[in-house]
């Protein structure tokens, strides 16, 4: 596929702060430096996605309405920086989801790809170009699945995780997004 490289991000843990099951829009507080790694990604041109699963919106947790607010927020502190997003994809399926969400495997779900292709084809990205950073080894294979490159953050749930999946490893997205650029250069 051809198309232009772009920077796929998990949310929680990664952009922002962990909370459990995050659907108050003052709770969200970004990572020191996540704002202005993102901002010198839009400079460049890079397209930048987010890519999360949001299970609490599948359990009944808290619905669509309360996301979009934390979104929203999270639009707003990024704006602060000079920074943007291009896209925000979500999975809220989970095998304990409710009604439609009920899936044990859906195709959008980390570690799945489908968050990342769907990115692709609406946004003419080239996969194989492209980088995945997150805090999760879920994320790590959900890049690997689309074929991008992976990078692990030691943010969120990151202090814990096994790095062997990543092709790179860094102390959060500020560091990612350096060794990402210097790895393009």
């Amino acid at each position: 596929m051809s198309g232009r490289a772009a920077i796929f991000l998990d949310r929680d843990g990664t952009l922002n702060e962990e909370v459990d099951y995050l659907h108050k829009p003052e709770e969200l507080v970004l990572i020191p430096g996540a704002a202005q790694a993102v901002a010198k990604l839009n400079a460049l041109g890079i397209p930048i996605a987010v890519v999360t699963n949001q299970s609490g919106i599948g359990r009944g947790y808290f619905g669509f309405d309360e996301f979009n607010e934390v979104t929203a927020r999270m639009a707003h502190l990024l704006a602060e920086a000079g920074a943007h997003l291009d896209a925000v994809y979500v999975a809220p399926h989970h095998e304990m989801g409710q009604g439609e969400f009920a899936h044990p495997d859906h195709p959008e779900r980390k570690p799945n790809a489908g968050m990342l292709t769907r990115a692709a084809q609406e946004h003419g990205l080239d996969l194989s170009r492209s980088w995945m950073v997150g805090d999760k080894e879920s994320d790590l294979e959900a890049g690997r699945r689309a074929g991008c490159r992976v990078a692990l953050v030691r943010t969120g749930y990151g202090k814990s995780v096994d790095g062997s999946l990543a092709d790179l490893v860094a102390e959060d997205l500020s560091e990612a997004v350096d060794r990402i650029l210097e790895s393009w250069s």
